[in-house]
C-alpha cells in the first residue's frame, strides 16, 4: 500500500507541475479535469477520498492504541510495535500528502478557470473602451454619457488586473508548497527504506535468539 500512495503522490505532483507551466500538456490536463467535475465524476473522487481519509483516520486510532500500550506497560517497547508505530506513521502522513494534493490540483483548476474567463471578460471590456473611445457623438450629452461609460469601464479593467494579480499570487504559493511536499516524500521515501533495513536486522536478531534458546534446552533435555 505504501508504493501504491508514493505512486499517486508522484503521479498528483506531475499534474501540479503541468498546471503550474505553460506547456502543451496543460490543455490535456485541463480538458481531463473538464471531464471528471462532469457526470458522476466528483462522486466517485469524493467517495475514494473519503475512504481514504477514513484508512487515514484508522491508522492514527492505531497508532494512539499502540503509544496507550507503550504508557500502561512498564516493560521495554518491543521491536514489532516499533514497527507497527512507524508503519502507521508513514501511511497517515503519506495519505494525508495525498489528499493535500488532490485539494491543491482542484483549487488550481478552479483558479485558472477564473482567470481563462476573467481575461475573456477583460478583452471584451477592452474592445468595447476602445469603441467607446473611438465614437464621435454630435450631441453634447451622448458625449458626457460616453465618458461615463469609458470611466466605468477603466474601473472595471482596473479591478479585473488586481484579480488576476491575486490569482496569479495564489498559484506561486501553491507552486512553492508543490517543491516543499516533493522534499518531504523524498525524506519519508528514505527513511521507509531505512526502517525496512532496520526490520530485516531485528527479523535476524530473532532468529538467531530462538536457535539460541533451542540449542539450550537440546543440551538440558540430554
Amino acid at each position: 500500500m505504501i508504493q501504491l500512495l508514493f505512486m499517486v503522490i508522484f503521479s498528483e505532483m506531475a499534474v501540479i507541475m503541468v498546471l503550474s507551466f505553460k506547456t502543451p500538456f496543460r490543455k490535456l490536463v485541463i480538458m481531463g479535469l473538464d471531464r471528471l467535475k462532469r457526470g458522476r465524476g466528483p462522486v466517485v473522487v469524493k467517495t475514494v477520498a473519503g475512504t481514504v481519509f477514513v484508512v487515514m483516520v484508522s491508522s492514527v486510532y492505531s497508532m494512539m492504541e499502540i503509544q496507550k500500550r507503550w504508557v500502561d506497560d512498564d516493560g521495554p517497547v518491543s521491536s514489532t510495535d516499533q514497527v507497527l508505530m512507524v508503519r502507521h506513521l508513514l501511511e497517515a502522513t503519506l495519505m494525508g500528502a495525498t489528499i493535500f494534493l488532490a485539494l491543491m490540483i482542484d483549487r488550481l483548476h478552479h483558479y485558472m478557470r477564473e482567470l481563462r474567463i476573467r481575461r475573456k471578460t477583460m478583452d471584451a471590456v477592452k474592445k468595447q473602451g476602445q469603441g467607446s473611445d473611438d465614437k464621435k457623438p454630435d450631441g453634447f450629452d451622448k458625449v458626457k454619457s460616453l465618458e461615463e461609460e469609458v470611466m466605468t469601464l477603466r474601473e472595471k479593467l482596473k479591478q479585473l488586473e488586481s484579480d488576476i494579480e491575486a490569482k496569479t499570487k495564489q498559484i506561486n504559493a501553491a507552486e512553492v508548497n508543490t517543491v516543499a511536499l516533493r522534499k518531504q516524500s523524498e525524506g519519508l521515501l528514505l527513511e521507509y527504506d531505512r526502517l525496512l533495513e532496520e526490520n530485516e536486522s531485528l527479523r535476524g536478531q530473532l532468529q538467531s535468539l530462538d536457535r539460541k534458546l533451542s540449542r539450550s534446552d537440546s543440551k538440558k533435555n540430554l
